[in-house]
């Protein structure tokens, strides 16, 4: 197997390998791609197969982090692979599925607008090849707190505020399973959330995780307060 890596232009920082989501083609995630490894971190991106994955894993470099981003269904794919795999430091789940997940069978229209409101990705997703219109109909396994309990690495869990596939609520209850989690729930944020219309504060706010995997122990850079607080 051939591993295409999308390689940074300054010293790699670490690896980070993205599974692609139900139907989903790898190309589809090239703009994410192109924003991480902007920030050091070298790339690759697969469908959702755990043993595709598995020797991407074997194929990044020593001594550094290796991080597995996984969307919709390859969100639970990049969590199992993290169980099994010693060699990844970190898991970011975007748009997880869990127990009462829903479906969509409509017309494609209705897909688009589920998936994102990015007119970017919109017209990605509807160019030749980028995936199987209709696979969000398709049964798929699910997150549950049974499922993930296993994986010990720490977890940063993007998910869309607005996502009508998965809803925030129920994630936010499946993941309180997880030894070590961070959840981001994105203001109005669809179930492509990698790709939705905040991309850039996506891809901001995984950076900040890779750096901390990167520098375990140090605090978060940014800090947020809320509303009010610093006022005198």
């Amino acid at each position: 197997m051939d591993i295409d890596w999308l390689e940074p232009e300054a010293t790699t920082r670490g690896s980070v390998i993205v599974i692609a989501g139900r139907g989903e083609r790898a190309h589809v995630y090239r703009r994410f791609a192109r924003r991480i490894a902007f920030d050091g971190y070298r790339v690759a991106v697969v469908e959702n197969d755990l043993g595709a994955a598995g020797r991407v894993i074997a194929d990044a470099e020593a001594d550094l982090p290796v991080v597995v981003v996984g969307s919709d269904s390859g969100a639970l794919t990049a969590l199992d692979v993290a169980a099994g795999h010693p060699a990844v430091t970190g898991v970011v789940a975007a748009g997880l599925l869990v127990a009462g997940a829903d479906t969509f069978s409509g017309e494609w229209d209705g897909e688009l607008e589920i998936r994102s409101a990015c007119p970017v990705h919109r017209g990605v997703l509807s160019s030749t090849d980028a995936l199987d219109p209709g696979a969000l109909g398709g049964e798929t396994p699910v997150a549950t707190a049974d499922s993930v309990a296993h994986v010990q690495v720490p977890v940063l869990v993007v998910h869309g505020g607005a996502d009508v596939l998965s809803r925030a609520a129920d994630v936010r209850t499946v993941i309180s399973a997880l030894p070590d989690a961070r959840v981001v729930v994105v203001h109005e944020g669809r179930h492509d959330i990698l790709n939705d219309v905040s991309h850039r504060s996506v891809a901001a706010e995984i950076v900040q995780f890779l750096e901390r995997l990167r520098l375990p122990g140090t605090p978060d850079v940014i800090l947020r307060e809320p509303a009010g607080a610093l006022a005198t």
